[in-house]
């Protein structure tokens, strides 16, 4: 059993079993105020983050014009933060209700690979979104066409890069284990067990998994600010193209904020207890990256879909509260640098 977990802090016994956090509630690590209001937060994120992804789902069925090669990576990312909403907030949720991991140790594999898969998938793809913006605008190369059938092959991509990143703590490199307040499952990245190489296999998901999508995000984002800039002032004279370059602007640098606050945390706290092994840490601070990393699937859809007019007016359509065919200011300012974008 003390192998299927971890007690981070010095306990003051000697049946470590009746602490499972399999078993027990895990009063030891905190009030019960502080897991109900887990449990609370978990709830408002399981029920906003399952309802926004599974309507973005929909409406893209529903509305021919939304599928585009740019939507179909947003839809890509909606199906994997389902996947992060369900199981991931849903078992936490339940879990935080009765102060422990009810599920047992094989669901905690289950959990963890899970949410692991989608939040990677969804962190690949706004590595892919930037990198079709990139495409499509700069044009660095020529005349190329990105068509759904390459936009379909970037997803399969994403979810071939959450896989590797996902499937080795099932195969011994690293493990699944309760983490923070014990009631949610993630890949062990403060535990002193060297039989499982947690250390190198965190060092792999820093380098795999945040620096590459990061700076993927950053050489897009950089090159399509200064395409902007060439546009803008190119075209000085006209107003539309003047503000097509402020809107863009702002949304780049919401975006790159979003994808730090969803990420950074997480990254920072796992480095540090790489760094800093053995060392007492309150377990409610471990806890809070993975509830930001969790919340992520609730406002990346707000920031990539629901900040598109198109995509907006479709869903207001599809409940019935009215919406025009007006489509995204951004799209406009798409099509105004893309006149004079380098061929």
């Amino acid at each position: 059993m003390p192998d299927e977990f971890w007690i981070p802090i010095p306990v003051e016994t000697n049946n470590i079993t009746a602490l499972s956090p399999f078993l027990v509630p895990q009063d030891h690590l905190g009030s019960p105020s502080i897991f109900y209001s887990m449990a609370a937060l978990m709830f408002v994120l399981f029920v906003a983050g399952t309802t926004i992804n599974i309507l973005t789902i929909a409406c893209t069925t529903k509305y021919k014009k939304l599928r585009s090669h740019l939507n179909y990576i947003l839809v890509n990312m909606a199906v994997a933060n389902l996947i992060v909403s369900c199981v991931g907030s849903f078992t936490c949720f339940s879990s935080f209700a009765v102060r422990y991991f009810i599920f047992g140790p094989f669901v905690c594999k289950i959990e963890g690979f899970l949410a692991t898969v989608g939040g990677m998938v969804s962190l690949w793809s706004l590595a892919v979104v930037a990198f079709e913006r990139w495409l499509v605008i700069c044009k660095p190369l020529g005349n190329f066409i990105f068509k759904p059938n390459h936009a379909l092959a970037c997803c399969m991509v994403t979810w071939v890069c959450a896989l590797i990143a996902a499937v080795p703590p099932l195969c011994g490199w690293s493990r699944y284990i309760p983490e923070g307040l014990q009631c949610s499952c993630s890949p062990d990245w403060y535990t002193t067990n060297n039989k499982f190489n947690n250390e190198s296999y965190v060092m792999f998901l820093f380098g795999f998994c945040f620096a590459v999508p990061f700076s993927t995000i950053i050489f897009c984002y950089s090159q399509l600010l200064f395409t902007l800039k060439m546009a803008a002032k190119a075209q000085s004279e006209s107003a539309s193209t003047q503000k097509a370059e402020k809107e863009v602007t702002r949304m780049v640098v919401v975006m790159v904020l979003g994808f730090l606050v969803c990420w950074m945390p997480y990254t920072s706290f796992a480095l540090y207890m790489v760094n800093h092994r053995g060392q007492p840490f309150d377990v409610r601070l471990a806890t809070i990256p993975s509830c930001i990393s969790k919340a992520s699937t609730v406002y990346n859809p707000f920031i990539y879909i629901l900040l598109n007019k198109q995509f907006r007016s479709c869903i207001m359509m599809m409940l019935g509260m009215g919406g025009g065919e007006e489509e995204s200011s951004t799209s406009q300012s798409v099509t105004e640098v893309s006149k004079v974008a380098p061929a």
